[in-house]
């Protein structure tokens, strides 16, 4: 242990002190009675700096290899990471298994890569106003896992915060519960593999009646995309309205998760209570400005008045 007098700099994680001369080149480690090894040294693990920005989007989504899972945030057309998902579309990533709420437009959000046939499978809960989604999908070139809402946002929660599986009343009994629905087709008008049955149980909610709970596992994917309003160089996220239902649990679930913020803010500029997601979860930051196209997917206006009809 380092004398009295001397200054602790660091404790080791084996619960030995380490000084200001344990730390000197010049110093003997072998003399020192609490002596652990290199092991037991302070190390530099370039994983963990705490400035998580890269410089564009190219370089954000580089290592996503062929065969990767995806949780994508967006809600709609709403948040969708279009900088990123524009990027992974360049470096040619295929056969990917993308878990999002729905699968964005022809031309536009995850659409984009399905056009390019670069994914092969797709989990979301609603997965309308994409006709190439539903050619692939009835024509079997697409395997699609369809999850009530709230479940594939709880699934994915639930997979960044480390619970494996949990019980929910969506779906029970229904084909959710019972399997059967089709998952992939086999081109020809036949079912090619269809959703399996999955565990109920009977539990009473306080003191409700007992009512049957379908077990779903969670979900953990490879990497998330998500779009947010506001970041900081630590990773600490801000979303904006709708973008908040699927993007936070999205990029909890996956194990590198890299946001596009359209605004750059230094650590503290962000006022704690305002943040939506802890940098903890995320692992790669860029800036992409606000300056970027907003889809709507369906524009409503209202007639002027005394227009002709």
């Amino acid at each position: 242990m380092p004398d009295e007098d001397e200054d602790v700099l660091a404790v080791t994680p084996t619960g030995g002190q380490l000084s200001r001369r344990d730390l000197s080149p010049h110093h003997d480690h072998h003399d020192h009675h609490d002596h652990h090894d290199h092991h037991d040294r302070i190390q530099e693990d370039p994983t963990m700096s705490m400035d998580k920005t890269v410089a564009t989007a190219a370089e954000a989504v580089a290592d996503v290899p062929d065969g990767a899972t995806l949780a994508v945030g967006g809600f709609g057309l709403s948040g969708n990471p279009i900088q990123l998902l524009e990027a992974l579309l360049e470096q040619g990533a295929g056969s990917l298994s993308v878990v999002s709420n729905n699968c964005g437009v022809d031309d536009w959000g995850l659409g984009l890569l399905l056009g390019a046939r670069r994914i092969v499978k797709m989990t979301s809960s609603y997965v309308g106003e994409n006709k190439e989604f539903a050619r692939q999908y009835l024509e079997g070139e697409l395997e699609v896992e369809l999850v009530p809402q709230g479940t594939l946002a709880e699934k994915l929660r639930a997979g960044g915060s480390g619970i494996p599986a949990f019980y929910t009343r969506s779906g029970a009994g229904t084909q959710i519960a019972e399997g059967g629905l089709p998952m992939m087709y086999d081109g020809q008008g036949g079912i090619a593999k269809s959703s399996p049955p999955k565990d109920v149980r009977v539990f009473s909610l306080g003191d409700k009646d007992p009512l049957e709970y379908v077990l779903e596992e969670s979900i953990v994917t490879d990497y998330a995309l998500v779009h947010a309003l506001r970041g900081d160089r630590h990773g600490n996220l801000v979303f904006n309205k709708a973008t908040r239902q699927f993007s936070p649990p999205a990029a909890m679930a996956g194990r590198i998760c890299i946001a596009q913020v359209e605004e750059l803010v230094e650590p503290g500029e962000i006022d704690p209570d305002a943040v939506h997601l802890p940098g903890v979860f995320v692992h790669r930051v860029v800036e992409v400005g606000t300056n970027i196209e907003k889809r709507i997917e369906k524009r409503t206006v209202r007639a002027t008045e005394g227009a002709d009809s």
